[in-house]
């Protein structure tokens, strides 16, 4: 399978392509260039896919395959740091998901797009992107991980703050990048730890290289020190996954073009922290549970708390963004509730990369379609929508599917994958199944709040009358769509389970009647609120309820609270004492030593003139004091 070197050749190629001579190249034909390499991409990745879940099972389970590796940096025989392109049930998943995205945005750009200045780089970027995320996922360690977990760290940057004469892009590109870094940072020291302790950076080494069960047997030291390097993996998961309390930087990321919110925030660079802790799941069933059941925790309260905040919101793009916060979330939960009684089982595993596949999809198409509608009426706000239905029939179908898919009603593909998850909670804990329910719910309300408030209610004013997008617009909406429709049936643990082996679905009818019967009483709670142009029952509730309404439309005030932390406590209490110090003590200190050389040196000037009757009279005064002390001694 060494053609899927090409996978990762085409992006970065095209990338230093239209990096450097894009503005030489006509628009149009810069982005048809992007759009044809990633169409060979996405090509090459199905290809792949189909040609490794064709291999004969060894003991019933796909084996992993290193196409190449090659030691890049070499610390000792066990200890080095390798590149290369590692095969597994989830990589080539994953390999699906980014080419079939990334395809259908490089496609939907050339509409969006269109007219844009910078339109080469930002296909440039796309390209750059797409290629961090690729080598991401087929590391065959976990520093090459590393290495392009940093290099998506940058491409979002760039992406965020395409439009760098905005003030607001600006700001929310660099929040993104800080937020993500001080997290990353606990990526590298668990990296460290973990290399140090285990003596082995590889994947296949530690038993994680194939997603599934088989992990090493380590040394006590290690055994101590796993879950510690485990721990801190997770918080680089969780900056980048956006988990409470490093969302805040997610919501601002919606100032870039709205197709980079589909590529980037809905449907890869956020699921890679998911990917981490999949990829590292056997260590964390065998030496870290309690790591993983506190990622578990961390994401009931993830999803609640976003899911509350989306429910207020009345930009679309950042109902959205709160609503890819709760979903991965999800995603997080269903891998967290693993325990070692039931990973054998592979239900939470599955659930967990089968949501992961079908969120990707139906996201994205929703991303997509909220840019079709901006672009329609050139607004981000529900106020300045409604009865756009009549206007664009196809962004409207295409819209209800994918509120449909991820509120969980069958048969869309969202209620299969969620409903596994569901069914892991329960096992793992009614109390969490039913808060997991209860925030299943909430999605499905405010999903169809989003989607009346667009396509019903009161029909804004337009200075032009709003129409349907072009067709390099709509057709990545029709496929998206189409996929959301199909996704649900597809034997996914046949694919991808804990253990490698087969898994069949098997839907468990209670919960999946009491998901199903709470999905419809939300959006019929939804449809009685926001389907007329009048909305007395939620006037009356925001106003009754102003303060938690206020509170939420604000995010709970997080970003406010850490502007408090940073500027008031530590910029002021911390930082201004150190600068102080470091300006007066410090600084001080070498000023004075600078000062003193500078006037000694001043003071001894003329022992140097360059005048010999001066050398002379000097020699000569040597002479004679060294004359008296010889004849002081001798007397």
């Amino acid at each position: 399978m060494e053609y899927t070197l090409f996978i990762m050749l085409l992006p970065v190629l095209m990338f230093l392509f239209l990096g450097l001579a894009g503005h030489k190249l006509r628009p149009a034909v810069a982005g048809i260039l992007g759009c044809c390499s990633l169409g060979i991409v996405a090509i090459l990745s199905y290809y792949a896919a189909w040609q490794y879940f064709s291999m004969p099972r060894v003991n019933g389970i796909y084996q992993p395959v290193t196409v190449f590796n090659f030691e890049w940096l070499h610390f000792t025989d066990k200890l080095h740091i390798d590149l290369g392109i590692l095969l597994d049930p989830i990589s080539v998943m994953m390999l699906v998901v980014i080419s079939t995205v990334s395809l259908m945005v490089h496609i939907y750009s050339m509409g969006y797009m269109h007219g844009e200045k910078g339109f080469q780089r930002y296909y440039a970027f796309l390209s750059l992107f797409t290629f961090s995320m690729l080598g991401l996922v087929v590391a065959t360690n976990i520093f090459q991980m590393y290495l392009f977990w940093e290099l998506v760290g940058v491409s979002s940057y760039l992406l965020i703050g395409f439009y760098y004469s905005k003030p607001s892009a600006i700001a929310a590109s660099k929040k993104a990048f800080i937020v993500t870094r001080f997290a990353d940072l606990g990526f590298l020291i668990g990296i460290l730890v973990f290399g140090y302790f285990v003596g082995s950076f590889n994947f296949e080494t530690v038993g994680a290289g194939t997603g599934f069960g088989g992990a090493a047997l380590l040394g006590d030291a290690a055994r101590v020190m796993v879950p510690l390097a485990l721990g801190l993996m997770f918080i680089g998961g969780a900056g980048k996954s956006a988990m409470f309390p490093l969302h805040i930087w997610l919501p601002d990321a919606m100032e870039g073009p709205t197709p980079v919110s589909a590529l980037i925030h809905a449907a890869t660079m956020v699921v890679a922290g998911v990917y981490l802790v999949a990829r590292m799941f056997p260590l964390f069933i065998d030496y870290a549970p309690e790591v993983l059941h506190l990622i578990a925790y961390v994401g009931v309260f993830t999803a609640f708390f976003a899911a509350a905040i989306a429910c207020v919101q009345t930009d679309i793009k950042r109902v959205l963004a709160f609503s890819t916060i709760s979903q991965i979330a999800f995603m997080m939960v269903a891998v967290g509730v693993c325990t070692a009684a039931t990973a054998h089982e592979g239900l939470g595993y599955m659930a967990s990369m089968f949501h992961l596949f079908t969120h990707a999809m139906f996201k994205a198409c929703l991303f997509l379609g909220a840019g079709a509608i901006i672009h329609a009426v050139h607004s981000n706000e529900m106020s300045h929508m409604g009865g756009l239905r009549k206007y664009m029939p196809i962004t409207h179908i295409t819209f209800l599917i994918c509120c449909l898919s991820i509120a969980g009603i069958p048969p869309f593909s969202g209620f299969f994958s969620k409903d596994e998850i569901l069914t892991a909670c329960l096992e793992f804990s009614p109390v969490v199944y039913w808060i997991m329910s209860i925030i299943a719910g909430m999605t499905a309300f405010y999903m169809f709040r989003l989607y009346y408030g667009i396509f019903w209610g009161k029909e804004a004013r337009h200075e032009h009358t709003p129409h349907e997008a072009p067709a390099n617009m709509t057709v990545p909406l029709i496929v998206l769509a189409a996929i959301t429709c199909v996704a649900g049936f597809i034997p996914f643990g046949h694919f991808v389970s804990s253990n490698g082996e087969t898994y069949d679905i098997h839907l468990n009818t209670t919960v999946a009647t009491i998901s199903t019967c709470i999905a419809v009483v939300a959006i019929l709670l939804a449809t009685f609120m926001y389907r007329k142009a009048e909305q007395p029952v939620a006037d009356m509730l925001g106003k009754k309820l102003r303060g938690l309404h206020t509170a939420a439309y604000h995010r709970f005030y997080i970003d406010e609270i850490y502007q408090f932390i940073t500027h008031r406590i530590i910029f002021r209490c911390i930082s201004t004492p150190i600068a102080w110090f470091d300006r007066h003590v410090v600084d001080g200190f070498f000023n004075f030593l600078a000062w003193s050389s500078q006037e000694g040196s001043w003071s001894i000037r003329n022992l140097q003139s360059g005048r010999v009757q001066q050398y002379a009279y000097a020699f000569f005064i040597g002479v004679i004091a060294l004359v008296l002390i010889l004849l002081f001694v001798v007397i």
